[in-house]
């Protein structure tokens, strides 16, 4: 299993192999995108493609990830040059908690909800036979590479928002090859953070409620075994635990296979742009808001499973002010002011 890491100083941007205690510089490389072009191209593994540029530079790890040396551990994958580039999206309703919160967002009596339904289709057909195609699972888009935050930034609420809170899932990373064939490079800790008030208010409210910043890191592994997940969600209120849940990944505990979830995101045309990467979150088992818990300024919120590396950990910030209209100006002889 190898565990790589993107970053940056004042001057400069590399990747690293975690090696603990400490980070190996790998030579020649800056991004987890140039590393897996070259993998690519060359018909290589990523052993190999690591045996042939391990540099000799070490840092140590604890202080990166601290946030106590002058480098800087960046979003576990992005295009380096161009974000719009980068598409990040995810995937919902494939974990049983997660379902279960939605449909108590929404439940109306002994009513069944759209989310419960979705969810057994998923159980019925998200895991069909080798060869074959499953059921489709829902879907949302995040945005562009823009919104992607590293270890120990803030994940911010917008003014605009109507909350904010952690996410805890694993995302898969891919790029698009010259023939538009995607690739998986690796997977991700990932926290997903959505507008649970937002949705809550209407389902149908989901897809502005996931447009938000989100994070994935510090690390991108490559080669897990994906069965099995177990990790930890905790949230950190002035510097003690507020709340802190198991939490289960891997397509054990999902109600689709990872294969299926990757046909469907990939079978769109556009999605296979060559050249693109691709950050596609897989789902969460549990979240804080399902327990009424609503997240402040200054608050922690830490995702861990076990073999994805070292927790990834971000502050929440709230946006100041009051939202402020757009005004969108038009085209016209005599434009306005």
């Amino acid at each position: 299993m190898i565990r790589l890491v993107q970053l940056k100083n004042a001057n400069d941007r590399r990747l690293a192999l975690v090696d603990e205690p400490s980070l190996v510089f790998l030579d020649s490389f800056s991004s987890i995108y140039d590393f897996a072009q070259v993998c690519i191209q060359t018909d290589s593994s990523a052993n190999d493609v690591i045996e042939r540029s391990l540099g000799k530079q070490r840092l140590t790890y604890d202080a990166v990830y601290a946030g106590d040396s002058g480098w800087t551990i960046l979003p576990a994958a992005e295009h380096p040059t161009e974000p719009a580039r980068c598409l990040v999206s995810g995937t919902g309703l494939t974990h049983m908690a997660s379902a279960k919160n939605r449909n108590a967002m929404h439940l109306k009596a002994e009513e069944l909800t759209d989310s419960i339904r979705m969810y057994r289709w998923g159980i019925e057909g998200g895991k069909p036979e080798p060869g074959e195609i499953g059921v489709a699972p829902e879907w949302f888009y995040k945005g562009t590479g823009e919104c992607l935050r590293a270890h120990n930034e803030p994940l911010v609420v917008p003014d605009f928002a109507e909350d904010g809170g952690e996410e805890p899932e694993i995302a898969g990373v891919y790029l698009n090859d010259s023939q538009g064939v995607p690739w998986r490079i690796g997977f991700t800790q990932g926290n997903e953070f959505s507008d649970h008030e937002l949705e809550r208010k209407n389902y149908l409210y989901l897809a502005g409620s996931k447009l938000r910043n989100c994070s994935i890191g510090p690390e991108l592994v490559v080669g897990p075994s994906f069965d099995s997940a177990p990790g930890t969600v905790t949230i950190e209120r002035q510097g003690k635990t507020l709340w802190s849940r198991d939490i289960r990944s891997g397509e054990s505990a999902m109600s689709h296979t990872v294969a299926n979830l990757e046909h469907h995101h990939f079978k769109v045309a556009g999605h296979r742009r060559p050249g693109d990467i691709h950050i596609h979150f897989f789902g969460a088992d549990a979240f804080s808001f399902g327990e009424g818990i609503h997240l402040e300024d200054g608050d922690i919120m830490q995702v861990h499973f076990e073999g994805y590396g070292r927790p990834l950990r971000n502050p929440l910030s709230k946006a100041a002010g009051a939202p402020r209209l757009v005004k969108v100006r038009s085209l016209t002889i005599g434009m306005e002011n």
